[in-house]
């Protein structure tokens, strides 16, 4: 059973809002991509979820406080005819496939009763090296809703045969979506690199482009891009110590070696 909280004194009008998901998964990449767009353009808290279907931990925060994990919806009114937005994020998933499914059931409720009928869900690509210039695929519900994402972007002409499954979240709310009446939903998924310890920065950046533009939202990339190259620094580092590549200063043969015991090419998406 989930429980939604009200987080505003009363429920906003919106203007059929369209919902836009990002959680946690590989890379992060959709998790990362959503959280900049939330702060961006300065989307407010409209719901939390709670659920004993949550993972059985607690975070600690700045404060050295514990907090249980969170999945919470945040909303963006532009007013006039434009339609508005609403941002599905969170700390955590649904531990298993039953509760993956009622939770997704249950937002699209939601989406329903604000007058919404319109998903992207985000997410990342596992590769077994970091892309330099990650590729940015687009799938959805219908052939018609692909090409019109698609159109203006530089988008990967097709998915098909590059992944597995799409798993969790983001490919949950794609089929119930595709299955109930009048709805239609895409999905951007872009490259990154396969590692448990890697932030899929450059992805996240990639979709954050890609949104911008289809969403016309005032975004600085430029931002987000020194971000990165902050971000990415330390990445490297974690990433290199936990695979043991201390001692290798050039970065490129730390990155062969990541390589070597990762095998083939992974092809799950989160």
């Amino acid at each position: 059973m989930w429980v939604c909280t009200l987080m505003e004194k009363s429920r906003p009008k919106l203007n059929t809002p369209i919902l836009v998901a990002g959680m946690p998964g590989i890379g992060n990449v959709g998790k990362v991509a959503t959280d900049f767009l939330i702060e961006e353009i300065g989307a407010k808290k409209l719901f939390e979820f709670f659920s004993h279907s949550l993972p059985n931990s607690v975070f600690v925060n700045e404060k050295n406080v514990v907090e249980l994990p969170r999945i919470e919806i945040y909303y963006k009114s532009f007013g006039g005819k434009r339609k508005d937005l609403l941002f599905l994020a969170g700390d955590v998933q649904p531990i298993d496939e039953a509760s993956c499914y009622e939770f997704c059931d249950k937002v699209l409720d939601l989406l329903a009763e604000f007058g919404g009928s319109e998903v992207i869900t985000t997410g990342g690509i596992g590769l077994q090296a970091i892309p330099e210039e990650p590729k940015v695929y687009v799938t959805g519900t219908t052939q018609a809703v692909v090409k019109e994402y698609q159109q203006g972007l530089k988008i990967e002409p097709s998915l098909y045969g590059v992944v597995g499954p799409i798993i969790g979240v983001s490919g949950v709310l794609l089929g119930l979506t595709g299955r109930r009446k009048g709805m239609r939903a895409v999905s951007f998924l872009a490259e990154t690199f396969g590692h448990p310890m890697y932030l899929g920065l450059k992805g996240a950046r990639a979709i954050v482009a890609c949104l911008a533009k289809k969403l016309d939202l005032k975004v600085d990339l430029e931002k987000m891009s020194k971000e990165i190259q902050e971000m990415e620094k330390e990445a490297t580092k974690r990433t290199n110590q936990v695979d043991r590549t201390k001692g290798l200063t050039n970065k490129s043969q730390a990155l062969r070696k990541i390589k070597d015991q990762f095998g083939s090419e992974t092809s799950y998406i989160g």
